[in-house]
Formats: C-alpha cells, sequence, structure tokens
C-alpha cells in the first residue's frame, strides 16, 4: 500500500473526520464564549464588586520607561514593552474555562441521554425448515 493511499484511508476514517469537525465548532465555540464572558458576564461581576476591572489587575514586573507619558492599563503597558504579571487576565481566562467546561458537559450530558440504548429487538422467529426440523426431532424422541 502507497504511503498516499495509506494516509487517504487514515484522514477519510470517520473518527478523524469527526475530531476535524469536532475542532473547528471547539473553535467557534470557543470564540463565543469568550465573547459571553468578556462582554456579558464580567462587566456585570464588576459592576457587582463595585466598578470592578479584572483585565486592569497587574502587577508591574519593571519601570515604565522613564518618557512613557501614557495611561497605566495593562493594553497601554503591554504595547509600551512593560512586562505585566497580568493576573487580571487571568481570572477571565479561568471563568472563561469554567462556563466552557460546564456547557459542554451540559451538551454531552444531554447527547448520553438521547442516546441511551433501545431496547433490543426479539430474536428472528426461526425459519420454517428449523421449525420444521424441530418437529421431526420431537417426534423422534416420542
Amino acid at each position: 500500500m502507497s504511503f498516499t493511499s495509506e494516509f487517504k484511508e487514515f484522514a477519510m476514517k470517520g473518527n478523524v473526520v469527526d475530531l476535524a469537525v469536532g475542532v473547528i465548532i471547539g473553535a467557534a465555540f470557543g470564540k463565543i464564549v469568550d465573547s459571553i464572558v468578556k462582554d456579558l458576564i464580567m462587566p456585570v461581576v464588576g459592576k457587582i464588586f463595585g466598578g470592578l476591572d479584572f483585565s486592569n489587575f497587574f502587577v508591574m514586573l519593571s519601570n515604565a520607561p522613564a518618557d512613557y507619558k501614557g495611561p497605566m492599563t495593562y493594553e497601554a503597558l503591554s504595547k509600551a514593552g512593560v512586562p505585566l504579571f497580568a493576573y487580571g487576565n487571568f481570572i477571565t481566562v479561568a471563568i472563561n474555562f469554567i462556563i466552557l467546561a460546564f456547557i459542554i458537559f451540559i451538551m454531552v450530558k444531554q447527547i448520553n441521554r438521547l442516546k441511551k440504548d433501545a431496547p433490543a429487538a426479539p430474536p428472528a422467529p426461526p425459519a420454517e425448515d428449523v421449525v420444521l426440523l424441530r418437529e421431526i426431532r420431537d417426534a423422534l424422541k416420542k
């Protein structure tokens, strides 16, 4: 078997194609969840905790350049090249992961519930010749 035909056989197996589709849908779904966390949940959490903005929670690991006159925000300092320990971004990503994991858990749970095995079909009745042979056997036993 040639390398290309072997690769084609591998790539066309159902599991590989299913995995590729899952990865693509997962990436798109991840963007949706990221937007939900960043644009919907975190502003509400920030409002509950008095205007808290997790994206600006960081520790500067070195001082800003002497000629830096911009705002002391995560985005501006990152662009200026200041090394930052951005634990606020980590909190946002962790919340994002928890929500994504919870949604996937619920989805898998529902899919498994729908996939429950149907009751096994009753066995097919034996063929006519088998029934006839059983009758002959039973008649000879008598």
